[in-house]
């Protein structure tokens, strides 16, 4: 089971609400970048080209807290930067906890074993472990030999404590079918409780701008990889909505929603999306009422945005077609298995 019944429900229910409410534009997942700083420096990730007195930089709780409160999402994303380097992660995470928020703290998995006693087990939250593949292409994406292995031990140690552990794929042009295959049965034997999966995106300050998928690449290689999913031979557990694994694959042709999953960090709102470098607002508030959104998205004819495929972009729209009287029973396979 990817997704957990409570969490499923919880998310359901805000979704009904925001329609009953009649907005059009809202949160369903926060991105909350506490810092920028990390042990790693992965060339399709921009995050570590900051300034170096932006590096040294961290949100305070209190920050965090008050953007969660402000943007009303229900789940609440970490990335990095690696958050395991935040000196008040675990402060964060039990403030979040405590607000009933789903978190999903996002880790290379370098620093997780050795700071699990700061966390404690919990239904709203979940360590999310950035494996891109077995340990050869791993290493290799993330430009250093040994992190898969002691990201594979750090995720054993969190689950015999009882977490909550998902992983968390980008997969990039010149991936292996075969060994993706293989990769996703490594991680049901390690009995992960749910496998994330994205095209690469082509974050503007990569220093890697050469292997980011096109989006007809992106459709043909993730109809090939999960044909062994999509045709019953595999119950791989993804932790997505089955309505975007549709979308990836070529089956459903959505328009991305970038206000589903806004960006807060050291620097503030980021506008339009957490992909685009455009400038940040003070206040959500801000983000929603001050951007153009007809400028972005592939029906706008943004050539930034004309491949783009990814999940935080996605996700959302998908996730309000599942509410639609003929995707529900579709949708629900997430949580009691897929149908």
């Amino acid at each position: 089971m990817g997704i957990n019944l409570q969490q499923a429900m919880d998310i359901g229910k805000y979704l009904v609400t925001q329609r009953f409410l009649g907005r059009k534009r809202f949160p369903l997942v926060l991105m909350l970048e506490p810092l920028f700083r990390c042990n790693l420096a992965c060339s399709g990730c921009g995050k570590i080209q900051h300034p170096v007195e932006i590096l040294k930089r961290n949100l305070t709780p209190q920050e965090c807290f008050a953007a969660v409160e402000e943007c009303g999402a229900p789940v609440v994303s970490i990335p990095g930067g690696e958050p395991l380097l935040h000196p008040q992660i675990d402060e964060i995470v039990r403030g979040l906890v405590e607000r009933k928020k789903y978190v999903y703290l996002c880790t290379n998995g370098l620093l997780l074993e050795k700071s699990l006693d700061k966390f404690q087990p919990s239904p709203y939250f979940t360590f999310s472990v950035h494996l891109d593949g077995m340990r050869e292409w791993h290493d290799k994406c993330v430009d250093r030999k040994g992190v898969f292995d002691t990201a594979v031990q750090a995720i054993r140690a969190a689950k015999a404590r009882g977490f909550r552990v998902t992983t968390n794929t980008t997969i990039f042009e010149g991936a292996n079918v075969k060994e993706m295959q293989e990769f996703f049965d490594f991680l049901e034997s390690l009995n992960v409780d749910g496998m994330m999966i994205s095209p690469g995106y082509s974050y503007e300050w990569a220093p890697d701008q050469d292997h980011f998928l096109k989006r007809e690449q992106t459709r043909a290689l993730f109809r090939e990889i999960l044909t062994p999913y999509t045709s019953g031979k595999k119950n791989w557990n993804f932790n997505h909505n089955p309505l975007f694994l549709d979308f990836l694959i070529g089956e459903k042709d959505y328009e991305c929603t970038p206000w589903g999953s806004p960006s807060y960090s050291v620097l503030g709102w980021q506008k339009p999306c957490y992909l685009l470098n455009e400038g940040h607002y003070t206040s959500f508030k801000e983000l929603l009422d001050n951007t153009d959104w007809s400028k972005y998205g592939r029906a706008s004819g943004n050539p930034q945005c004309a491949d783009c495929m990814v999940h935080c972009g996605y996700e959302p729209t998908a996730a309000m077609d599942a509410m639609q009287p003929q995707n529900i029973a579709r949708s629900l396979s997430t949580v009691f298995g897929k149908s």
